[in-house]
């Protein structure tokens, strides 16, 4: 019994699989009728097409040709005319002469040796003011017409050698000539022999944090840049929030695209950063990069009527979007919460700690905003702590209320700086030289420059009371940046200890 239980399960699973495959070959046959019937109507569609393309050619052939006769007429015509004009003026010239001719030879047949005296001056004018003296006996113009033959050997052999265009072959990324700098993308290519059929280059691109050949399963999309006319593009604008992209190119002729090239994958270094809606201040409403001061935020009754709701702070570390993605660096503050920051410390942190290189990043304030700072601060800034009035933050800062005021601030000192203020500011760190410098985003103009022995790593921080910003992160140090902190850095430095 048991035998022929298992001998049942057996022929389930054979049947299971038996209709399964006959669903595959039914789909794989209907599969094979459509391409059956996309070959009958692309096969159409290239025949319309190429009796379209020989029938614009013999109308362009047959258009040539007549340009070409009318020239000839025009030639002919303009000729006859000439040598028939010159024809009629000679055939009167030779009339007049044997006019002249005859009564010249009457006048001396019949005058005697007495009266010949007259006749001979008369006959003498006449004769040297004939016609015949001033006509010129050269053709004015030539009958030979060899300038207007033809040799069509070679657009003979160019005809002949028209044939349906061929696949373009896979163009290939000089990687020498590919250049990653300024949040921009350079990269050129070159085919590996000439195709004067090439109409265009399609480029991809997409995002990765994986260096080496493109992988398969990723979850970035291939974004695409078509009709390329040069074997060169550059992208501009660029984050760089993923560490490298790749790239693929290929070649099309009028029909057909080729095959892509081999991929190339390039490095994209840049300071990539959140904002820790962990560290905000509770008057600080944080939203990814973004950060508006809410003065309904720190109310305790609003607190706690959320927190009843399930829903908590907007910007609690549960809910921030900033959350979501961690920095590998990024580090426990140790003290989080919504009480991070209190009081008129209206501050917020970045989420990823700057322990080495060079780093850059920008922020936009809002110009109605009553003050705002920008800088970098140790991790262990306590709680009560302003940017800047304390030894473990470097900032500037603008103040808006009551009297404007724009300011380099470190550990309660403050320089005034007299410079325009932009609306967007730019800063550069670097950690291990010891440079904070701060720029206009725009410009590229130095604001201010300190100089500081950095003893632990720092953060990104920023405040703002009665306003908003927005943080731009991934960016790369600009190469203007780099030049002017290298010339600069010293000059500007600043003199706050």
């Amino acid at each position: 019994m048991g035998d022929q239980g298992a001998g049942q399960e057996s022929l389930r699973k054979i049947i299971t699989t038996l209709a399964v495959k006959n669903e595959e070959i039914q789909n794989f046959i209907y599969s094979l009728k459509q391409m059956i019937q996309n070959v009958e109507a692309n096969s159409a569609r290239a025949q319309e097409d190429l009796e379209a393309e020989f029938q614009s050619l013999y109308v362009l052939l047959a258009e040539l040709k007549e340009d070409m006769l009318m020239k000839i007429k025009q030639e002919r015509a303009s000729r006859t005319y000439e040598l028939q004009a010159q024809l009629v003026a000679c055939s009167k010239a030779l009339e007049s002469s044997e006019e002249l001719l005859e009564a010249a030879n009457q006048a001396l047949g019949t005058a005697n040796h007495q009266d010949f005296s007259q006749p001979r001056a008369l006959s003498w004018h006449s004769v040297t003011m004939a016609p015949a003296f001033r006509l010129s006996l050269k053709a004015k113009v030539s009958d030979n017409m060899s300038h207007l033959m033809v040799d069509f050997a070679q657009e003979r052999r160019l005809l002949q050698g028209l044939a349906f265009l061929p696949v373009p072959s896979a163009p290939e990324i000089d990687l020498a000539e590919s250049l990653v700098a300024d949040n921009c993308v350079t990269l050129a290519w070159r085919m590996p022999h000439e195709d004067s059929k090439i109409d265009h280059y399609v480029l991809e691109y997409r995002r990765t944090n994986f260096e080496g050949p493109p992988r398969a399963k990723e979850d970035q999309p291939w974004m695409v840049i078509e009709g390329i006319k040069g074997t060169e593009y550059t992208l501009t604008g660029l984050k760089f929030d993923m560490k490298y992209m790749n790239f693929r190119v290929r070649a099309c002729n009028k029909a057909v695209a080729g095959d892509f090239s081999e991929p190339v994958t390039l490095e994209t270094r840049a300071f990539v950063f959140r904002l820790d809606a962990s560290t905000c201040h509770q008057n600080l409403r944080v939203e990814e990069l973004s950060v508006e001061w809410d003065a309904t935020g720190g109310k305790v009754q609003d607190v706690k009527a959320r927190e009843k709701d399930g829903k908590g702070r907007t910007a609690s570390p549960a809910n921030s979007p900033a959350r979501v993605v961690q920095s590998p660096k990024r580090m426990s503050l140790g003290r989080g919460g919504r009480d991070r920051f209190t009081a008129e410390s209206y501050t917020v942190l970045g989420d990823t700690l700057i322990d080495g290189d060079e780093h850059y990043w920008e922020v936009r304030y809002d110009r109605e905003s009553k003050a705002f700072g920008v800088g970098v601060a140790y991790r262990s800034l306590g709680k009560f702590d302003q940017l800047g009035k304390t030894a473990a933050s470097w900032c500037l800062h603008l103040n808006n209320w009551l009297q404007v005021s724009f300011s380099a601030k470190h550990n309660n000192k403050a320089k005034a700086l007299d410079v325009p203020v932009p609306d967007c500011i730019g800063v550069y760190c670097n950690f291990h030289e010891g440079f904070l410098s701060f720029y206009n985003a725009r410009t590229k103009q130095l604001l201010h420059t300190f100089k500081a022995k950095f003893s632990q790593p720092v953060l990104p921080a920023f405040m703002v009371w009665c306003g908003s910003f927005q943080v731009t992160s991934g960016l790369q140090v600009p190469s203007a940046v780099r030049c002017l902190q290298k010339r600069n850095s010293t000059a500007s430095s600043s003199s706050l200890p």
